[in-house]
């Protein structure tokens, strides 16, 4: 596999999206987003979606410079429209709304509908924590996507559904995002695109039938994913269905819906902030966040077992590490990654 330096890789996946007709800015946002995904160790939501985003923007499923169109604004509530655009940049231009809108108010919540898939939540709750906001998120897949069965179920019937939650401390930020399913999509195809199998425990086949075989999920008859939990996974599954529920209701966009294609394109978005200013106070909040997590932190551990992790460590040490020693980048994501140069005329890096 080929490794890359962050300061390399992202100026490079950079050019291609300005190579593909993306104004510079909107294509410096995309880039910095997956590059920093791989950085944080989620290579699911890395550069492997360049080719993907970029074949959308080819076929005319993504457009390159839409406007966020407001459909409908109060004081602490903004709908938006994002016309199919990149994800990144249209969840970027809401999150800035909201938080001044939050900041004003002390909370706020806004919506998009027709956007292009916006990556990981835990950086739009990174952002909103800088500004001493709490953040809560999550997306469906607009309908597509339906990759994840009900227990006892041997089709999907929901995609994965993540759910986001972060809250600033006067250090790092604790930041959970998980996906509802047993693993995200993306990690999945991250193991295809490899030819490894997956650990057990993720899929079963079309019988509901355990499998490690990533590509029951992309060949007929179709596999799925089992929500977290297991089969019998019924708070995993029921916390996906709600989330489902409100991406795709409260955003004017759909739900998990059997007309719509199996492979989804991008996100019904739905992100909700809190100024903890007017509530009980900044200096109370991050007061109590800092006993909370120190006291978590101090908790002894068994002699065998690891140290204590809270949601936001792995990424930080993941970021570390490979700020250090480079971004891998696995050699079926670095042949997309070429043709995908070649295609717009782009140098590949050596």
């Amino acid at each position: 596999m080929p490794t890359f330096t962050a300061t390399i890789l992202e100026p490079f996946i950079q050019s291609l999206f300005v190579a593909a007709g993306v104004p510079e800015d909107s294509a410096r946002t995309v880039a910095h987003s997956l590059v920093d995904a791989n950085l944080c160790g989620h290579d699911s939501h890395g550069v492997m979606r360049a080719p993907q985003y970029i074949g959308f923007l080819k076929d005319g499923k993504y457009l390159a410079n839409p406007p966020l169109t407001v459909l409908h604004e109060t004081p602490a509530v903004l709908a938006t429209d994002g016309g199919w655009g990149l994800g990144q940049v249209q969840a970027f231009r809401l999150l800035d709304k909201l938080m001044a809108k939050a900041k004003l108010l002390g909370i706020a919540a806004g919506s998009i509908r027709n956007c292009g898939h916006i990556g990981r939540l835990g950086e739009y709750a990174e952002a909103a924590a800088a500004q001493n906001l709490a953040f809560f998120a999550t997306v469906n897949s607009h309908g597509a996507g339906r990759r994840v069965a009900p227990p006892g179920g041997t089709e999907g019937r929901i995609s994965t559904n993540p759910i986001c939650l972060g809250a600033p401390t006067t250090t790092d930020p604790v930041v959970l995002d998980f996906g509802t399913s047993a693993v995200a999509e993306g990690k999945v195809r991250v193991h295809h695109q490899k030819q490894i199998p997956t650990p057990e425990g993720w899929l079963v086949d079309h019988a509901g039938l355990p499998t490690t075989n990533p590509g029951v999920l992309y060949t007929e008859p179709r596999g799925s994913i089992l929500p977290f939990g297991g089969p019998q996974a019924y708070k995993g599954f029921g916390l996906g269905l709600m989330l489902d529920l409100l991406a795709g209701g409260l955003s004017g966009g759909r739900c998990s819906n059997p007309g719509d294609p199996m492979a989804g394109i991008g996100n019904a978005v739905v992100f909700v902030l809190f100024d903890p200013a007017a509530f009980g106070g900044v200096d109370h909040f991050l007061g109590q966040t800092d006993a909370l997590t120190g006291y978590v932190r101090s908790c002894p551990t068994a002699s065998s077992g690891p140290g204590i992790v809270l949601p936001g460590d792995p990424e930080r040490s993941a970021k570390a590490q490979r700020l250090a020693d480079g971004i891998d980048i696995p050699d079926g994501t670095w042949d997309l990654l070429t043709k995908t140069a070649a295609e717009l005329g782009v140098g590949a890096l050596a």
